[in-house]
Order: structure tokens, then C-alpha cells, then sequence
């Protein structure tokens, strides 16, 4: 076996086809899109390049056969906020074959540790930890859009490398039709019957105003996280402008107090109950084929991808207004008949948006790790710290 580093156009096609050949026969893997792929190995595209560095290779036999892929990467803006500086591993797609997963995880750290990395946590993304964030180990049925999935054997493969748990991802899940608490439910009344409080769902012929409300939200509420930087007027306009074509404005809503914007819940169709029928391309016949199922109504599923609460208005039950708004809007007057509703993943080093979650009724669905290795294997292993 060899590593082969990927430079040409047919080793990039062969990086993003290995993984289809590999889960052939699984019924539950559903092909990523490959222009989002190839965006993220886009060094005009993606902006993580202009503050990090990558690189991937190919794991091939003697006879030139693929057994595996990998990426490694360094994003210069979090590497250097943890003990040890940390590199990130992702892309990672293995035969069940240890040596064949050792070979293509020593080579990521041999590379990051020449990056002057002194760590690496994976499986994760050169990009936002919104897409092909964690390895999956329970509940291996079709992924989200932007959810890693891979086998069974991929944890071995990892926890036999001597990689170490840094933190669990858990995927909440609801029914739409659930009820909530009448406590819950009272609580969210409150705030309905309060004269400074209002509820608005975005409106795309207004999309600038939500953009710059999402992002003052976003800054107030999560730059206090391990690793998240305070977003910037373009970020906020480049994730609208990509999400705009697929927003449904009755499943996300935002809330004012005395008209500034004070949270956000943002939530989406899930995509790959659409995606499953177009093989990964998005050419005009893959459009028609995502056209027609959407006009069927294949979508069962919104999953929130964003929420957020400014600190001064957290605790008052700003999340079940927003759960209960959501739900009676679209049981009542949404066109699309939404059935589940998925949350995006809550790190365990998060209590407090645990917490929410289940008071919301959800309940754990799916779990992902982000795991960690050290590369100096004397000194003492610790999990990603607990937000108080």
C-alpha cells in the first residue's frame, strides 16, 4: 500500500467516486452532492484557505487499486485556542482494513505535525462545523444533508488508532404534531402576551435585514464557544445567498424585543429526502428530479441548522415560543405537510442547549463524535471543556 497525494483532476474525480463504490450495497448511504464537495478543495471558494492550508491523498494497492481517502488541514484562525495546537482530519473513507486506516491517518499527522500541529481532531470539515462534522456511531440510517455517515467499523478504526472521545454531537429529534408541556406551553404565552416581545418569520423579499438581524444574533449569542469566530457582515450574506434557494419562510422565525432582534431559529427542508434521487449531480436532470419530488411532496422532514438566543433574553422561553410557533404554522397553513422535525447536532459540552432540546421534547436521534488524538502520547488526554 502507498499514499498517493492528490494533485491531478483524475485523482480529485477518483477522491470523490471511492466513497460511492465503497458503499455500493448500503442502502442508507445517500451520495453528497459533489459541487459541495469539490467546493470545499476549492481554494476560490472556500475562505478557509485564506487563513488555513490542506491536503489530501489516496491510499492505493499494488495493483493500483483504492482501499481508502483522507484530507488533513490546518485552519490558522482555532488551531492555536487549545492546548496543544490542532489540526483537523476529515474526508476519511476506509475499507475495514486497520493497517489500510493507519497508513492514511499517519500520513495526516506526519503532514500537520510538519503544519507545526501538535494535535488533530476528526473526522471534521475544513469549513463550518454546520457540514461532515463527527463520525457516526449510532443509527446508521440515510444522513441529513451535510451529515457524515459511514459505518459501523469506522469507531474501531479510529478508537484502535488511539483516538479519543473530545466531545458527543446528539441529534435531537421531535414530531411536529407533539404536544409540548402546558408548563412549557404557559411559559411560551407569556411572552406572546408581551407587548415588547414580536415574532416575525423571515420574508425573502426582505432578505437583507434577517442576513444582518441573524448575524447580530449569531455574534451576541455564540462567539463565547470554543473555537467560534465573531461573524462578519460578508459570512452572514454569503450563507444566505447560498441557503436562499431552498428557504421556506414559515420554518424560520425570528424574535424582537422592543424591536431589536434578540433570537433566531432557522430550519430548512431536509434536503436529502431530495437529494437521494438526484446520485450526487445537480445537472438539469437532476434539478428536474429534485423539482418533481419536491412538488410531490417527498419532504417529511425540516431540520433546524441554527438557533440562537441572545444571553439577556435567555431562560425566558424565547425556544419554546419559537418550537410552538414553528409547528402550529406549518400544521396549520404551510403547503409542504412536515411530519419530523430534526435539530441540528448539540455538542455534550453544552448542557444548557441539551437542556432546551429536551424541553422542547426532543429526544437523542442520532449521535456523532468529534475525536481527538494527541500526537505526544504521554501527556494527559482532556474533552472538550463544558460551557457553563
Amino acid at each position: 500500500m502507498r499514499l498517493v497525494q492528490v494533485e491531478t483532476p483524475t485523482q480529485a474525480l477518483e477522491f470523490l467516486q471511492f466513497p460511492v463504490r465503497l458503499y455500493a450495497a448500503d442502502a442508507n448511504y445517500v451520495r453528497p452532492l459533489t459541487k459541495d464537495l469539490e467546493a470545499v478543495f476549492d481554494r476560490q471558494k472556500n475562505k478557509y484557505f485564506r487563513h488555513g492550508d490542506l491536503c489530501r491523498w489516496l491510499l492505493v494497492d499494488n495493483t493500483g487499486q483504492t482501499l481508502g481517502r483522507v484530507a488533513a488541514f490546518v485552519n490558522e484562525h482555532t488551531a492555536h485556542t487549545f492546548a496543544q495546537p490542532t489540526g483537523g482530519m476529515g474526508f476519511f473513507e476506509c475499507a475495514d482494513s486497520q493497517p489500510a486506516s493507519n497508513m492514511l491517518l499517519d500520513g495526516c499527522r506526519a503532514w500537520l505535525a510538519s503544519q507545526g500541529m501538535e494535535a488533530m481532531d476528526g473526522p471534521i470539515n475544513f469549513g463550518d462545523r454546520d457540514q461532515w462534522w463527527g463520525a457516526l456511531l449510532d443509527n446508521f440510517g440515510p444522513p441529513l444533508y451535510g451529515q457524515n455517515y459511514n459505518p459501523p467499523y469506522y469507531r474501531r478504526l479510529l478508537e484502535t488508532y488511539g483516538f479519543g472521545r473530545y466531545f458527543n454531537q446528539y441529534t435531537y429529534f421531535r414530531k411536529v404534531a407533539a404536544p409540548l408541556s402546558p408548563a412549557y406551553q404557559q411559559k411560551a404565552q407569556v411572552l406572546f402576551n408581551d407587548p415588547d416581545y414580536s415574532f416575525e418569520h423571515l420574508r425573502l423579499s426582505n432578505l437583507a435585514k434577517y442576513t444582518e438581524d441573524f448575524r447580530q444574533v449569531y455574534n451576541k449569542a455564540w462567539v463565547k464557544h470554543d473555537g467560534v469566530k465573531e461573524m462578519q457582515p460578508e459570512q452572514s450574506a454569503q450563507i444566505m445567498k447560498k441557503l436562499r434557494p431552498i428557504i421556506d419562510e414559515q420554518i424560520c422565525w425570528f424574535a424582537y424585543y422592543q424591536g431589536e432582534a434578540v433570537g433566531f431559529f432557522i430550519a430548512l427542508p431536509e434536503l436529502n429526502e431530495l437529494f437521494c434521487y438526484v446520485n450526487g449531480d445537480l445537472n438539469w436532470v437532476g434539478k428536474l428530479k429534485f423539482a418533481w419530488h419536491r412538488w410531490r411532496g417527498a419532504v417529511r422532514t425540516f431540520t433546524g441548522i441554527a438557533f440562537g438566543i441572545v444571553p439577556a433574553h435567555q431562560g425566558k422561553g424565547l425556544e419554546t415560543a419559537f418550537v410552538l410557533t414553528v409547528c402550529n404554522t406549518v400544521q396549520d397553513t404551510s403547503k409542504v405537510q412536515y411530519e419530523d422535525f430534526v435539530m441540528n447536532w448539540i455538542g455534550d459540552f453544552n448542557p444548557k442547549m441539551m437542556r432546551v432540546a429536551e424541553a422542547l421534547g426532543g429526544t437523542i436521534w442520532r449521535t456523532h463524535a468529534t475525536y481527538r488524538y494527541l500526537f505526544d502520547r504521554t501527556k494527559p488526554f482532556e474533552r472538550a471543556p463544558i460551557i457553563s
